[in-house]
């Protein structure tokens, strides 16, 4: 298995094709599907999988993923199929909540939320329609998430935070959201996995560290000292697809937990790797 894994990442035309055959394939493990980046929604998979690890190393048996902008909800689905997998191999449950307006975006309230591209009404979230391809255990949450982060945990006690993904377009919306790490230590895990949707783009959309999401991710930087947003620079090196640099870090560095040692087995490899051969 090992020799065909380092056969399908390397950046070969037949390795590539290959790939995009087995992507068809729904069967695969989940750690199977990360590995070779054959989910269809990869950044969702990679984050869901090593929350799940994280926790599984934390002794912690249930997380929450949170989705910002939950718009058609093909996301929303896509959790969800993450999530069984997860269940069956790992046996880390998952609660799942998607925050959204019902009407679409806003009006943006200045430059930061680049009206230039974004505008008032779009990707509205149908609820009926929505309602009839989710799960019943799958939460909703309707509304400003100015609002909406505050009342969130009182309202449904969720398991700790593992992930979150964030597609709400503005600056002012997502720095908005971050409310959402204002609680107690036992509503997250110590480092979340992180997905900001919108921070590559194209030549049209021209994002930048000075608008949109990665100016909030700046702005709660600067206004937080122990907590921090930082980009997932491991991914980098490994490929040149655009969901790589969109996978940030959240740190608590005054979490309860965070340091709590996780490094059994992997530093065991690290010093067989380093030990002098014969």
């Amino acid at each position: 298995m090992k020799i065909i894994e380092k056969f399908l990442t390397q950046k070969s035309f037949i390795s590539q094709v290959l790939l995009k055959f087995l992507k068809k394939w729904k069967y695969f493990k989940i750690s199977t599907e990360v590995k070779l980046n054959l989910n269809t929604k990869p950044p969702y998979a990679y984050c869901m999988y090593h929350s799940a690890l994280l926790a599984k190393k934390l002794n912690i048996k249930k997380i929450s993923v949170l989705e910002f902008g939950v718009a058609g909800g093909n996301g929303i689905v896509q959790i969800e199929k993450i999530a069984e997998k997860i269940i069956n191999e790992l046996g880390i449950q998952i609660e799942i909540y998607g925050f959204t307006l019902k009407d679409g975006l806003q009006n943006p309230v200045d430059f930061r939320d680049l009206p230039y591209w974004w505008n008032f009404g779009l990707y509205p979230t149908l609820t009926d329609d929505l309602d009839t391809k989710i799960k019943k255990t799958t939460k909703i949450i309707y509304g400003d998430v100015k609002d909406t982060t505050k009342t969130f945990f009182k309202q449904y006690n969720p398991a700790p935070i593992g992930v979150i993904f964030n597609d709400l377009d503005y600056f002012s919306s997502t720095l908005n959201s971050f409310e959402i790490f204002n609680n107690e230590d036992h509503f997250y895990l110590p480092r979340i996995f992180c997905y900001f949707d919108d921070i590559v783009g194209t030549e049209k959309e021209m994002f930048n560290e000075f608008t949109g999401e990665l100016m909030a991710i700046n702005k709660f930087n600067e206004n937080n000292d122990q907590k921090k947003i930082c980009l997932n620079r491991n991914l980098i090196p490994n490929s040149r697809e655009n969901w790589r640099y969109q996978i940030y870090y959240y740190h608590n560095f005054n979490h309860k937990n965070y340091n709590d040692y996780i490094g059994d087995g992997a530093q065991k490899e690290i010093e067989d790797e380093l030990k002098l051969k014969d």
